[in-house]
């Protein structure tokens, strides 16, 4: 089948596309691993999304994925994992090892957490190392743990750990925290949070799971060692563009430039929305705004183009 539009992604930007899509009676095929994205990995409640005042990440995604079910969108649970160009259609490869063609292509797969890349990290993922406080928080009730990073993120995950933790260290590598004052008051009234900055992490040991972490004091230049059972990663997100590197331009920080009139790539056909982009602001109702644009504009483009709107 050739689908007028495919979207790859199923966070803010990629479902509010696909709603738009189908409202322009587009036939479109939406292809995700998850719905909701970094919005399902939210640690602390959403207050800043029109329409409600407050709601977790997790019932936002529900609501988003219910919105979208509403209309008449394929979707397809995969990972794509090769993005390619065949004459005037493109060809999107699965994990799965499936095949799907479309004239117009929506590009909103989000960013990937980004890695410490320090010894012990990956031999330890899902044994002690996270990057996900509201999937694996509960695994660690009464434990120490620690959080990695001075942001919002993080501390926006050590919060969420409060409940379930008996102490938690934050640890961060430059001299001062970047997080909003009102993040880190509300840690603090917690009394459970240990910040330490000028830290830079070294190496992750255990053995059937994590037991410690050391750390360079970047001030002495001591290492120091610090026994936990969790550590969580909260250091940013890298776009996830690895499946289209060689078809699409990119900015120095790998994510996809724009035409920021109509969200469209460097290749035409090809449109991109949400924290994929070169967009500095990264938030949710931006990133949703972004994926209405891009589809309204695949409308246009399949207008002018193939002269119709939907096969």
């Amino acid at each position: 089948m050739l689908y007028d539009l495919i979207i790859i992604g199923g966070g803010p930007a990629g479902v509010t596309a696909g709603i738009y899509a189908a409202r322009h009676k587009l036939n479109v095929l939406l292809i995700t691993k998850e719905f909701g994205g970094q919005m399902a990995w939210k640690a602390v409640n959403i207050e800043n999304y029109p329409g409600f005042e407050e709601i977790s990440g997790l019932e936002l995604v529900k609501q988003f994925e219910k919105h979208l079910r509403k209309y008449q969108v394929e979707i397809e649970r995969d990972e794509v994992v090769k993005l390619e160009k065949n004459n005037n259609d493109f060809l999107v490869n699965t994990k799965d090892k499936k095949t799907f063609k479309a004239k117009t292509i929506i590009i909103a797969s989000g960013a990937d957490p980004r890695l410490l890349n320090v010894a012990g990290e990956k031999e330890f993922i899902g044994r002690g190392v996270s990057y996900c406080t509201v999937c694996d928080a509960p695994m660690f009730s009464k434990k120490i743990v620690a959080v990695i990073g001075g942001g919002n993120s993080a501390f926006e995950a050590a919060i969420n750990l409060v409940q379930w933790t008996e102490k938690i260290y934050l640890l961060e590598a430059s001299e001062k925290i970047c997080a909003d004052l009102d993040n880190q008051e509300k840690l603090k009234q917690t009394n459970k949070a240990e910040i330490i900055v000028n830290a830079q992490v070294k190496e992750i040991k255990g053995d059937k799971f994590v037991k410690s972490l050391i750390y360079l004091d970047k001030k002495t230049n001591k290492e120091n060692v610090l026994n936990l059972a969790g550590i969580f990663v909260e250091i940013g997100r890298q776009p996830a563009v690895n499946f289209i590197k060689q078809l699409i331009e990119l900015n120095d920080k790998n994510e996809i430039k724009i035409d920021h009139l109509t969200n469209q790539t460097s290749c035409p056909g090809v449109f991109a929305a949400g924290d994929v982009v070169n967009i500095p602001l990264k938030q949710i109702v931006i990133a949703a705004g972004q994926g209405a644009k891009a589809a309204i504009s695949a409308h246009y483009y399949l207008q002018k183009v193939y002269g119709k709107q939907s096969n």
